[in-house]
Parts: structure tokens; C-alpha cells; sequence
């Protein structure tokens, strides 16, 4: 008996442990920008903290310096963050002027691990517009980052950067971290490893416009990315390369090119082509599905096979959405800054949930109308559904960029109106509308029962993730945010133009 009355407390003590593990929820790494394919912009982190505090040090996990413009929205992989910025505070004094940057940091305490720097495209500022630094989120899987430059390159990265050697076959680094004629850098240990390079405008004709956006989509063998296709400034009064693809498809393992859309999206661009591809299961059926700069949703067949080297089939068309089927289709550049009347255009990600697309689209922020809804789509037809494919249509506020998040039957999308919206993901119907005192362009992010939303004014908005409105924070952070949430492995991280935060619940 005493041995049983002595074993007995530890017994206890070491259920009681079980108990308390089982009931944690691990977390997960976020290794591209939304959900795995479907693009959706949540997540299954829980513990995650509903009232944020910068100023309370065990909330904050760390704090990365960033440049001063920061556009691009944080990945965290293998115990990697990486974020796209520019180079006015340069990490590395070798790196001197205007580039764009893409830095990794560790992710457990923030310090800075090495970078890719890339020098602007110098001939025509609208291909590369100043200051503006790298805007793509990186995309990685396993010990490899697939990255669109702001040069428009795609490139395959080593997740090690240079500190593990110079692995190739991609050898020049040095000189692709200088202006052309420049004299070449020695490749340092905190240097990105290039390992192949696709060099998009020279390779596929394409004239990027503004700033080269792509977040992409990684499925087998195979790397979907959109190219930035877009008006030649200044008048934006035409497409500078109309034949040139919206979307193309590399092999992971060499960047050889293998596909591309043929289906003249580019002679139908308003502004330019900034939606990043989506991917979801359709009864079965893989598709792949992506958002034109003409307002128009595309399925596609996924690639299944390497072609010859040389040729380029064109990807094979399963069906197309006009999200705006009244909208001027002629001489469409003669309603740049038109304010009232205009084409739409699709800047946010398509998000594929239960055989469903939720698009936000409407007139560009810069040069159209002001009218954009958020619009629930039958991904399940074929051919033109126009009009079969349509299940509600929701109006926003104002211009849109962001990409909604769907969670528990409800969906929330932000404005650049300065709105967030929760409807029923179901039928459309409103539930609550939230003014956030300043201009949007970031995502929401669902998660842990909560809704994260920064705006261009720097101000973090939390809500609760349900049908009643309930502000559970509101807190001003350094500087703009027009970065997307991400949460991962327990922790927030928010990105504002200048830092990014890694913040915990201070229970942790």
C-alpha cells in the first residue's frame, strides 16, 4: 500500500501532463500567402492573441527592422520568415541606392539571417516604380523559395541562402546584385543562393507595370505565376505588349517554361495583372483558376507533363466568369479616370471553398469606377458561365485589392473604403459592416476565432470571427500596414511598412 499511496500522486502528475499536451494545438508553418491552393485566407493556429499591445514586451515575440516601403506579406517555413521590402535601410552596406529586398530572418528570434537583393529595372519607371522594394510574398517548399524579383525574374532559392555554399547551377549572383556595368559583388554568407533564374519580360515579351506582384502557387512539379502584364505608362492609354501571357507555368526543378494561357487576356487589360493563381478540387477534378487584369475568372486543366523543350503548350481552358459583364469590353483605355463608368479589373486572389470561388472585384483603384462587390461563383460548369455561374454578388463599399477570408459559414472582406464586411458565405446576406478610419488594401485574416485586418493609416483592427460585430481590439502600430496578417506556429505576425511583429498571447 505505501508504494501504491507513493506512485500514486505521480500517476497523477503524469496524466495531468498528458492531459495539458493533448489539449495544445500545435502550429503549423504558413509557407505561402493564404491557405495552401485554395488561397483562403485563414488559418488553424489557435491561442493567438485578441488584445495587441507593442508596447508590452511579453506580447512581443520580436521585432525585425524592415526598409521604409513594405508591401509584400510575410511567409514562415522551417523555421524561416521571409518578407519582400526595399533597401532604404540597407542590411548590407555593400548594397547601396534603390533595390529591391527580400530578407530571411530566423523565426524564433528575429535575427536577420541573409537577403536577395536586386537592383530596379532603370529604363522606364513604370516597369519598376522607385522606392518600392520587392512586393511578392514568397512561396517555399522544403529547403527551396520560389520568388517573383521586382525585375519580374522568378527565381528558385536556396532556404540556406549563401551560408551553406554556392549550390547552382546559377553561379552569377554577384552581378545580379549590381545595376548592369557595374562591377560585380562578392557573393557573402548572408546572400541569396540563387539556384535558377526565369527572366519573365525578356523570356515571355511582357511589360510589367508599376511593381512585378505574383504569389505563386506551387502544385507537383509544377510553379503557376502570374507575369504582371500591364499598361505602358505614362498615359496608360495602351497594353505594351497585348500577346504576351497573364499566366505561365515553370517546371520547379530547371524554370523551364512549359505552358501558358492563350486566351488574349492581355488585349482586354485595364490597368495590369496582379491576382495570383488558386488551385482546389472540383468533383473530383483539379482545376486551376486565376484572375485576369480584363475582370474575368479562368479555369484551367493543371499541367501534368513536361512538353519538348521549345514548345509552350497553351493551357487548356475549362471555363471563364465575367465578373463584370456589363462593363465597357471596347476601347477600354478611353475610361482611364473615369471614376463613374468603367471596365472592372481583379487584384485579390480567387479563394476556392466547397466547389465555390469568392472573388472581390470592380474598378481599379487608381484609373476606374468606384464600384466593387464581392461575388460567390459555381466552379463546377464548363464553357462560358456567365450567366449560369453566378450565386450572389455583394456590394462593397469602394475599390477592392483584398482577398476574403471564409470561415464557419461566414465571409470577411475588406474595402479600400475603409470597411470591413462579414456576409453569410452561403447566400451573400450582410451581417455587420465595420468603418476602420483608414484606406485598406490587406487581407483579413480568420483565425482562432478572430478577424486581423490592418489599414494605410497603421491602425491593427481585431474582431471577433462571428455574426455580431464585436471590436476586441484596436491599436496603432509604427507605420502603414498594407501587408496581410499571418499567423503560424502560434504566433501573429504583422508587417508594417517599416517592422514586422511577431506577437504572442503573453500566456505562451
Amino acid at each position: 500500500m505505501t508504494f501504491v499511496r507513493e506512485l500514486l500522486p505521480r500517476c497523477i502528475s503524469c496524466a495531468t501532463i498528458l492531459l495539458f499536451l493533448s489539449a495544445i494545438a500545435w502550429g503549423e508553418d504558413r509557407p505561402q500567402w493564404g491557405e495552401r491552393f485554395s488561397r483562403n485566407m485563414v488559418s488553424p493556429e489557435t491561442g493567438l492573441p485578441a488584445k495587441i499591445d507593442p508596447a508590452d514586451a511579453k506580447g512581443v515575440k520580436w521585432v525585425a527592422r524592415l526598409g521604409t516601403q513594405t508591401w509584400s506579406t510575410p511567409v514562415i517555413s522551417g523555421g524561416k520568415v521571409l518578407i519582400g521590402t526595399n533597401n532604404d535601410v540597407p542590411r548590407d552596406p555593400r548594397n547601396q541606392g534603390d533595390r529591391g529586398v527580400l530578407m530571411c530572418f530566423n523565426e524564433k528570434d528575429g535575427s536577420f539571417c541573409w537577403q536577395l537583393a536586386a537592383p530596379k529595372l532603370s529604363d522606364d519607371i513604370y516597369k519598376d516604380w522607385p522606392q518600392v522594394g520587392m512586393v511578392s510574398p514568397a512561396t517555399v517548399e522544403g529547403d527551396r523559395v520560389y520568388m517573383v524579383t521586382n525585375r519580374g525574374e522568378v527565381v528558385c532559392l536556396d532556404v540556406g541562402g549563401m551560408a551553406n555554399g554556392n549550390d547552382g547551377p546559377y553561379k552569377d549572383e554577384g552581378r545580379h546584385m549590381v545595376p548592369p556595368g557595374d562591377k560585380p559583388l562578392d557573393a557573402a554568407a548572408t546572400d541569396a543562393d540563387i539556384l535558377w533564374l526565369f527572366d519573365v519580360p525578356i523570356e515571355c515579351g511582357v511589360y510589367p507595370h508599376d511593381s512585378a506582384h505574383g504569389s505563386i502557387l506551387v502544385h507537383g512539379q509544377f510553379l503557376y505565376v502570374n507575369t504582371s502584364s500591364g499598361l505602358h505608362g505614362p498615359a496608360h492609354k495602351q497594353i505594351r505588349s497585348p500577346d504576351a501571357p497573364s499566366l505561365i507555368v515553370l517546371d520547379k526543378a530547371t524554370g523551364q517554361i512549359v505552358a501558358r494561357e492563350s486566351e488574349g487576356i492581355g488585349h482586354k487589360i485595364f490597368h495590369s495583372t496582379w491576382s495570383s493563381p488558386a488551385l482546389g478540387e472540383v468533383n473530383g477534378r483539379t482545376l486551376v483558376f486565376f484572375c485576369g487584369g480584363d475582370g474575368v475568372c479562368y479555369a484551367f486543366e493543371p499541367v501534368t507533363t513536361v512538353p519538348p523543350k521549345g514548345t509552350v503548350p497553351k493551357l487548356k481552358l475549362v471555363w471563364r466568369f465575367d465578373c463584370d459583364p456589363t462593363a465597357p469590353k471596347e476601347n477600354i483605355h478611353d475610361y482611364i479616370r473615369n471614376r463613374q463608368e468603367s471596365p472592372s479589373n481583379i487584384k485579390s486572389m480567387p479563394v476556392f471553398y466547397k466547389n465555390r470561388l469568392y472573388v472581390t472585384v470592380g474598378g481599379d483603384i487608381w484609373w476606374g469606377k468606384e464600384k466593387a462587390w464581392l461575388q460567390c461563383i459555381d466552379a463546377t460548369g464548363t464553357g462560358d458561365v456567365t450567366k449560369t455561374g453566378p450565386l450572389w454578388s455583394y456590394p462593397l463599399n469602394e475599390h477592392c485589392c483584398s482577398t476574403p477570408s471564409i470561415r464557419d459559414g461566414l465571409a470577411f472582406a475588406a474595402d479600400c473604403g475603409r470597411h470591413v464586411h462579414c456576409v453569410d458565405a452561403e447566400t451573400g446576406k450582410p451581417y455587420w459592416t465595420h468603418d476602420c478610419e483608414g484606406e485598406i488594401w490587406a487581407s483579413t485574416l480568420a483565425a482562432d476565432g478572430k478577424v486581423y485586418i490592418g489599414t494605410r493609416r497603421g491602425q491593427l483592427w481585431v474582431f471577433a470571427a462571428s455574426k455580431e460585430k464585436q471590436v476586441l481590439c484596436s491599436v496603432r502600430l509604427d507605420s502603414p500596414i498594407d501587408a496581410s496578417p499571418v499567423a503560424a506556429n502560434g504566433t501573429l505576425y504583422i508587417a508594417t511598412m517599416k517592422s514586422l511583429y511577431a506577437f504572442r498571447t503573453p500566456a505562451r
